[in-house]
C-alpha cells in the first residue's frame, strides 16, 4: 500500500526528433492583462475568456518511489499566508482537529491546555479520485509549526497507517517532539522510519495503560481499548475542569452484546473520574446494534481451517489485522497445518510480532513459499495480502495466473477476511471473478462471519458514552454524515445539544471555564498537504484541475519554430497530442490547427520585441484551445512552445 519526475523537454519532443531550445510559458493567469495591447482577428472571432482546463504548464506523473525516501519540504516562503489566530485565554481548553473529520484517515487532533500542546495521532490518507498523482494526503500542521515551542508530545493510540503514516513527513516541521505510545506501536513506527533516509532520529517513549506521565504542566493517562491490532489505547489529558478523553479507534470486546470482564475492568476507571469532553471514533456508528465480535470471527476461521479439506486454504486480509493474523497462525499450528506468508507488509508485521514475543510458534510452522510443493495441499494455509484487489499484490497475481509459486485449482478455498473499502468494489469483484473461473471456492464476510470491523456500532458507542459520562461530546474519525449521526446518538441518550459539537478539519474549538464550548470564526491553516514522490507540498486547486483535465481530455503541445529576425515561422508547426486525438486519423483537423498556429504567431510577432514572447505564447495557447473546442467539443490542455532559431 506504500508507493521522479520526468522532464518535459526530454519526454515531449516532436515526432521527427528535432531538438531545440524550448521556451515554456508560465501561467498566463498570473500575468497582467496589460500584456495584451492588441488582439488578433482570430481572438475576436473566438469570443472572450479562456476555455476551462487550459494551462500553459504541466507536471508529468511520477514514477515508483525508491526504497529509501528523502523527504523534501517547501521553504517557509512558499507557504500560504494565514490570518493570525488569537492567543488562548488561561481559562480555556483549545481543541483543533487537523485531520480525520470530514474524511476517513489522516487522523490528527491538537489539544492545548495552558502552555502545553498535545498532538493526538499523526496519520495520512491515501490518494482519491479528486487527487490524481498524489501518493498520500497529510494533516495540515501549520498551527503546530507556529506553536512548536509549546508542543509537549505526540500521543499515538495504535499502529495503523491512518494514525502513524504521516510521522516521517511532519516531525521535522513540528520540532520532532517525543512520541508516547505502547511497545508494539513504537516498534512499528521505528521499523517504518528506517525507510526514510536523512530524517532526524525519533524520540520514542514507551508507555503502558494505567500509567500516568507528566508532560509540561499536564498529566497524561492511558487506558486499553479493543481494536484489530494489539496495544491499542485511549488517552486521557487531565485539566482543571476535567479529563479530555480520546478513544482512538475502538470497538467493544463483547459476547453477543454483553461486555466481557476485561472490558468492564478497563472502563471502570471512569467511575471515579470527571470527563470534560469525549472525542470518539465515528466510523461505524450508523450501523445498528453491535459489531460482530472478533471472537465469532476466530470461531468461524477455526472451523474452516480445522476441516479436512482436499486443497489449500488461502486467506486474504489486511496486514494491519495483526490480532487476527496471529490467531490464524495459532489455529493452523493447533491443527497441524503449515503457514505460508506472501506479502511484504504482512511479513513485516509478523516479524515485529515475533520480535516482541507476542507471537510464538514452532520453528517448522512457517514455511517458505518456494517450498510450497513439498507439503500436502490440505496441510497448507496461505496468508496473502491484496484482499482489496490491489493490482500487484499477492492475491491479484494469483488470480491473474502471474504468481511465481501459486496456481489455483478447484480444491482450493479462498477466504476474504476483510470488508470492501469504498472505491475498491470493481477491483475486488475482478479478483473474485478470476479466482472463481479457476474453480476455487470463495468465502467472504457477506456469506460468513470471517471478518469484523475494528470500529464499534451504534450500541457500542452508547455503552462507551455511558461509561465515560462526559460533559461535552465531539465525534471524530469519519465523514461529516457519520459525525452527525454520532452527535444524534449522544443527544438521544441525554446529552444537551449545546454540549455537542460537530467539527470540520482545522476548526478551532474552545471550552471556556469548563462550562461552554464554541467554535471560533477563524480556522487554523487548512490547505491540503500532500506527498508527491519525495516532496511534501500544499495542494494547488489549479494543479488538481489540470490533472483532472489531462485524464479526461488529454493535452496538446504546439511547437512553433520562428525566425528571430523576421518573426515568421521557420517551418510548419509541430503538434504533439496525448489522450486527445490520434493525429493520423485527424489529418484535416491538424492541418487547420497548424494554420491557426501560423496566423496566431505571425500576428503576435509583428513589430514585437523578444521580451514579448510571453504574450505571443499566451495568445497562441488561447487561440488553439478555442479552435479545438469549437471543432471537437473537447478541452485539452494546450501547452504552447516557441522555439527561436
Amino acid at each position: 500500500m506504500e508507493p521522479n519526475q520526468s522532464n518535459l523537454q526530454s519526454n515531449l519532443q516532436p515526432d521527427h526528433g528535432q531538438r531545440g531550445r524550448i521556451e515554456q510559458s508560465p501561467n498566463p493567469r498570473e500575468r497582467s492583462q496589460s500584456a495584451h495591447p492588441q488582439r488578433s482577428p482570430i481572438q475576436r472571432d473566438a469570443g472572450r475568456g479562456r476555455p476551462r482546463g487550459w494551462r500553459s504548464g504541466m507536471r508529468l506523473p511520477h514514477g515508483r518511489r525508491a526504497s529509501k525516501v528523502h523527504v523534501e519540504h517547501p521553504t517557509p516562503n512558499s507557504r500560504t499566508p494565514h490570518t493570525p489566530i488569537p492567543e488562548m485565554a488561561p481559562d480555556v481548553v483549545r481543541i483543533i482537529p487537523l485531520g480525520g473529520v470530514e474524511e476517513i484517515g489522516r487522523n490528527m487532533t491538537a489539544v492545548e491546555v495552558g502552555n502545553d500542546i498535545f498532538i493526538l495521532e499523526c496519520g495520512f490518507a491515501f490518494s482519491e479520485e479528486s487527487t490524481p498523482g498524489i501518493d498520500f494526503i497529510l494533516p495540515n500542521t501549520g498551527y503546530l509549526e507556529m506553536n512548536r515551542n509549546k508542543i509537549r508530545g505526540l500521543l499515538i493510540s495504535h499502529g495503523h497507517l491512518d494514525h502513524i503514516g504521516a510521522i516521517p513527513y511532519v516531525m521535522d516541521r513540528i520540532g520532532n517532539p517525543p512520541i508516547y505510545t505502547r511497545r508494539l506501536t513504537a516498534t512499528i513506527i521505528k521499523k517504518r522510519q528506517e525507510e526514510f533516509a536523512g530524517t532526524a532520529p525519533l524520540i520514542i517513549r514507551e508507555v503502558e495503560t494505567e500509567e500516568a506521565i507528566k508532560l509540561g504542566s499536564t498529566t497524561i493517562r492511558f487506558f486499553a481499548v479493543t481494536h484489530t491490532i494489539p496495544d491499542s489505547m485511549g488517552i486521557i489529558i487531565e485539566t482543571a475542569w476535567g479529563d479530555v478523553v480520546f478513544t482512538g479507534d475502538i470497538k467493544m470486546d463483547h459476547d453477543d452484546g454483553v461486555p466481557t470482564e476485561h472490558e468492564l475492568k478497563e472502563f471502570s476507571i471512569f467511575k471515579e473520574r470527571k470527563a470534560l469532553i469525549l472525542m470518539m471514533d465515528s466510523t461505524n456508528v450508523e450501523r445498528p446494534g453491535f459489531s460482530i465480535s472478533e471472537r465469532n470471527v476466530f470461531r468461524t476461521l477455526e472451523d474452516l481451517i480445522s476441516k479436512n479439506t482436499r486443497g489449500r486454504i488461502i486467506i486474504g486480509t489486511f496486514a494491519s489485522q495483526l490480532e487476527r493474523i496471529m490467531r490464524i497462525v495459532r489455529i493452523a499450528e493447533e491443527y497441524g497445518k503449515k503457514i505460508v506468508v506472501d506479502g511484504r507488509s504482512m511479513k513485516t508485521n509478523i516479524d515485529i510480532a515475533r520480535e516482541l514475543a507476542i507471537l510464538k510458534h514452532k520453528d517448522d510452522t512457517m514455511v517458505q513459499i518456494e517450498d510450497i510443493d513439498r507439503y500436502p495441499a490440505n496441510k497448507l494455509v496461505i496468508l496473502a495480502t491484496g484482499a482489496q484487489g490491489d493490482e500487484f499484490a499477492s492475491l491479484m497475481r494469483i488470480a491473474n495466473k502471474a504468481h511465481k509459486h501459486i496456481r489455483i485449482n478447484e480444491n482450493d478455498t479462498l477466504i476474504l477476511s476483510s470488508s470492501v473499502i469504498p472505491g475498491n468494489e470493481r477491483a475486488v469483484q475482478k479478483l473474485k471473478d478470476n479466482i472463481s473461473r479457476q474453480g476455487a471456492r470463495i468465502i467472504t464476510y457477506q456469506t460468513s462471519d470471517v471478518h469484523s470491523s475494528g470500529h464499534g456500532n451504534r450500541e457500542e458507542s452508547i455503552w462507551f458514552q455511558k461509561q465515560i459520562r462526559p460533559k461535552f461530546f465531539m465525534p471524530l474519525h469519519g465523514y461529516h454524515y457519520m459525525l452527525r449521526v454520532h452527535a444524534d446518538i449522544a443527544e438521544s441518550i441525554g446529552m444537551p445539544p449545546e454540549n455537542i459539537i460537530v467539527p470540520d478539519n482545522s476548526a478551532i474549538l474552545e471550552i471556556k471555564n469548563g462550562e461552554t464550548i464554541k467554535k471560533l470564526a477563524i480556522k487554523a491553516p487548512a490547505e491540503l498537504r500532500v506527498v508527491e514522490g519525495n516532496t511534501v507540498t500544499e495542494l494547488s486547486d489549479v494543479l488538481m484541475r489540470d490533472r483532472k483535465a489531462l485524464g479526461q481530455e488529454g493535452f496538446c503541445v504546439v511547437v512553433a519554430t520562428i525566425d528571430r529576425r523576421t518573426g515568421k515561422l521557420h517551418k510548419s508547426p509541430d503538434i504533439i497530442s496525448r489522450g486527445f486525438v490520434y493525429l493520423r486519423d485527424n489529418k484535416e483537423l491538424m492541418d487547420q490547427t497548424r494554420l491557426i498556429i501560423r496566423k496566431s504567431v505571425e500576428f503576435s510577432m509583428r513589430n514585437m520585441r523578444v521580451a514579448d514572447l510571453d504574450s505571443a505564447r499566451d495568445e497562441l495557447a488561447e487561440n488553439v484551445a478555442r479552435f479545438l473546442l469549437s471543432r471537437t467539443m473537447k478541452r485539452p490542455i494546450v501547452i504552447p512552445v516557441i522555439v527561436s532559431v
